[in-house]
């Protein structure tokens, strides 16, 4: 039965722990080999029944996005419609608090807790395999958004693996961006071509031996990014910090949470305009 009292679903940031780029493909997309984490926290989607299809947005970033029929989790809404012939509606309301366009999935983990929760909302009764293959369209990274659990990823990221991240799960994560915005396929497009090998097997090997080949050409865009790398690596997290995603968000991690929240007190003195959140790897 169909589920009418409002609930929420959280939308879970998503971290690259390596991200290895491999070839260019001839319909402009690339191969990749990528460790997906995710963090206990992230925006929120809260879901009421309703007559209508409406989406309200808040949030500290909810002014970066508008409302509108291309935005990700009215996509979701209307592919989940047609995938299952439903008509019913459903007040939607997005708690923007991740920042848009920062290699943390947030639009996609927006459209993937758009599909669960609506799957929940109508009763439509898909499996989270059906829904990741319907969030292929919206975005690569949907799928394992969808899932919200450490994947390996393959292809351009719609090949999942389930893994286990073993001694870094529960690890104490703090993201930060310098609050500028890169255009991802401007990133992909500055990839130098070089394919450096395949990534680790072992994921706390992906933070020691793996890399994002993405950062480069990130950096070159936005040389805040290795700034910000610097100043994390400053404050002596447990393993090498890197970049997220084609950025601008970049993470570290650290053995226990009074290293963490020193780290997010040092990061916020040194770096008051940069955003910030203190997490865990679920």
């Amino acid at each position: 039965m169909p589920d009418l009292q409002p609930f929420r679903e959280t939308a879970y940031a998503k971290l690259n722990l390596a991200l290895h780029v491999r070839a260019r493909r001839d319909d402009g997309y690339h191969e990749l080999e990528t460790l997906f984490a995710f963090c206990a926290d992230g925006d929120t989607l809260s879901f009421e029944a309703a007559d209508d299809l409406t989406l309200v947005i808040d949030g500290p970033f909810g002014g970066d996005l508008a409302a509108d029929e291309n935005n990700l989790v009215l996509r979701a809404a209307r592919m989940l419609r047609e995938e299952t012939g439903t008509r019913a509606g459903a007040r939607i309301a997005l708690a923007k608090t991740l920042p848009v366009a920062s290699g943390i999935g947030g639009g996609s983990a927006d459209a993937a807790a758009a599909l669960r929760g609506l799957n929940r909302l109508w009763g439509t009764g898909l499996r989270d395999d059906r829904l990741a293959a319907l969030g292929l369209s919206l975005g690569a990274d949907v799928p394992a958004c969808v899932h919200s659990r450490a994947m390996r990823a393959a292809g351009v990221g719609e090949r999942l693996t389930p893994a286990d991240l073993g001694a870094l799960a529960g690890l104490p994560v703090l993201l930060a961006n310098p609050g500028v915005a890169v255009s991802t396929a401007a990133v992909f497009g500055g990839w130098d071509g070089v394919d450096r090998g395949p990534m680790p097997e072992r994921p706390a090997a992906c933070l020691t031996e793996g890399r994002n080949d993405l950062q480069a050409p990130a950096v070159r865009t936005a040389p805040q990014i290795e700034a910000l790398l610097a100043d994390l690596a400053a404050l002596d997290p447990a393993y090498p910090p890197r970049m997220s995603g084609s950025g601008a968000t970049c993470f570290a991690l650290f053995h226990d949470w009074g290293d963490a929240r020193q780290a997010q007190t040092r990061m916020a003195q040194n770096r008051p305009q940069t955003w910030s959140l203190l997490s865990t790897l679920r």
